[in-house]
């Protein structure tokens, strides 16, 4: 009886073992995150603010909450290998200023492959005026609420990939 009690808890656990190593499958992300060449993004927002590096730090923290890991490379992603998210910001629009109001979004579009092979792409959009107390913070701050926010969104998306999901305020 205790060996058979043994042997069951044995098999659970290699079982577990296993559902998780499939389910952890590294992601690979391009950090920064690349602007679309043909994006609506002005020189100043790319000069001056990092919502580039920001999205694919956020992605990186809620992803592994959805038990995703995602590893970075520095260079384009190559969609051939493994399990990558080729992601672009299409969008970066900064108006307004802390004494008139902010009114800032930032725009995604990103496409899973698995080995190659097109699982599931989205497009994201999501804007802020700066949320409590936004008159005190800067362009680039409130820019940085809206890539932390689309990254939650990517990170849910993540564990369901649908195909041409409009996540976020898309």
């Amino acid at each position: 009886m205790k060996l058979r009690v043994l042997a069951i808890v044995g098999v659970a656990f290699v079982l577990a073992l296993f559902a998780s190593s499939a389910q952890a499958q590294t992601l690979k992300v391009q950090r920064p995150v690349p602007y679309s060449e043909d994006g609506d993004i002005s020189d100043k927002i790319k000069q001056e603010c990092k919502i580039d590096e920001q999205l694919a730090d956020f992605l990186q923290e809620y992803a592994r909450e959805q038990g995703v890991e995602v590893e970075f490379t520095d260079r384009p992603v190559d969609t051939a290998a493994g399990r990558v998210l080729d992601l672009r910001i299409v969008s970066a629009i900064s108006m307004g200023n802390a004494f008139i109001g902010h009114q800032k979004s930032t725009g995604v579009a990103g496409t899973l492959y698995e080995n190659g092979k097109k699982v599931a792409s989205f497009k994201a959009r999501r804007q802020s005026m700066g949320g409590a107390f936004g008159g005190y913070k800067g362009s680039c701050a409130v820019l940085g609420r809206t890539v932390k926010v689309i990254a939650q969104d990517i990170a849910g998306w993540l564990k369901s990939p649908s195909d041409g999901a409009k996540l976020g305020d898309s």
